[in-house]
């Protein structure tokens, strides 16, 4: 009978080590699963094409077209600005009197006129000060600015790469910080024959008709230049770029699992990169965890769907 025990004993013990062996050598087996199907997140979104227009931005200041300084006929005392800033004024119209002021002598008022029509930009002096008309060519004490506001000019630096993009009557757009919600079209009327030799770039003005005179000089402006055609182009994320061996790729989803595709490249620009061959629109391109992708590798789409 105890040795019927004993044997009886032994055998449970048998079966408990090979139960606890079977078990471990299916969670190593379950284990080992799981590494050669893996399963990665990612993000995806459908390709599409996209209608660009290739666009040069450039900032400057708006200036007036004319911009006329007013010097006094005669040399003394101002006796009267008969103009203030902001106010219009006529070819020939009167803006100052001046008191010839030389002793023994009695003259009139010296009348300064405006040479052109505009509008007063700057009041330099006040009633009694003392002034001088040009002499010999030069010298002279400004009274007042005038400027034509009828149409506005501003003027830009064009980097030497752009410059050959750049054309005499190109169409410009022109937004200011003043009407955030309105845009102003111009066109180019002149391009600088010479390059800047430390900056490396060209002036190119712009002038734009201001019937308004919305556009004031010394506002800062935005300023578009549209240099080509509107195409539909496939445009997707820079980031979503890798290099391999020099060469560019992307990955792509198809029925679950990742695909690599090499692409080629054209220009960036906003954070999208134009993409010549390797992709299509509708593709699933992965725009999220494509760094911890290799090719056949199943996927698990956490934002976007699979086409």
């Amino acid at each position: 009978m105890k040795k019927l025990i004993g044997i009886l004993i032994v055998l449970l013990i048998l079966f408990f080590v090979l139960f606890r062996i079977m078990v471990f050598l299916k969670q190593r087996n379950a284990q080992t699963t799981e590494v050669q199907e893996r399963i990665v997140p990612v993000e995806v979104e459908m390709v599409k094409a996209t209608p660009y227009t290739p666009i040069l931005n450039y900032t400057g200041e708006v200036k007036g077209v004319e911009e006329i300084q007013i010097y006094p006929k005669a040399s003394g005392k101002l006796v009267e600005m008969k103009v203030k800033e902001g106010d219009r004024v006529k070819k020939d119209q009167v803006v100052a009197l001046i008191d010839r002021d030389i002793t023994g002598l009695d003259f009139k008022l010296a009348e300064t006129i405006s040479p052109v029509e505009g509008v007063v930009g700057k009041v330099y002096l006040d009633k009694g000060a003392q002034v001088s008309e040009p002499s010999g060519g030069g010298g002279g004490t400004p009274l007042a600015q005038i400027l034509n506001l009828d149409s506005v000019k501003i003027v830009i630096q064009v980097t030497e790469e752009d410059l050959p993009k750049v054309r005499l009557d190109q169409k410009a757009k022109i937004r200011v910080d003043a009407y955030p919600d309105r845009e102003f079209y111009g066109v180019i009327t002149l391009i600088s024959p010479t390059l800047n030799s430390l900056a490396r770039t060209a002036s190119v003005e712009i002038t734009i008709p201001n019937p308004n005179h919305l556009l004031k000089p010394g506002m800062f402006a935005e300023v578009d230049l549209v240099t080509g055609k509107t195409e539909n182009l496939v445009l997707i994320p820079r980031h979503t770029i890798l290099v391999e061996a020099g060469k560019k790729k992307v990955f792509v989803i198809r029925e679950g699992m990742a695909e690599k595709r090499w692409v080629e490249t054209g220009f960036s620009d906003k954070g999208l990169t134009y993409i010549k061959s390797g992709l299509a629109p509708l593709d699933s391109l992965v725009t999220s965890g494509q760094s911890q992708l290799q090719a056949g590798d199943k996927v698990r789409i956490v934002k976007g769907e699979e086409r």
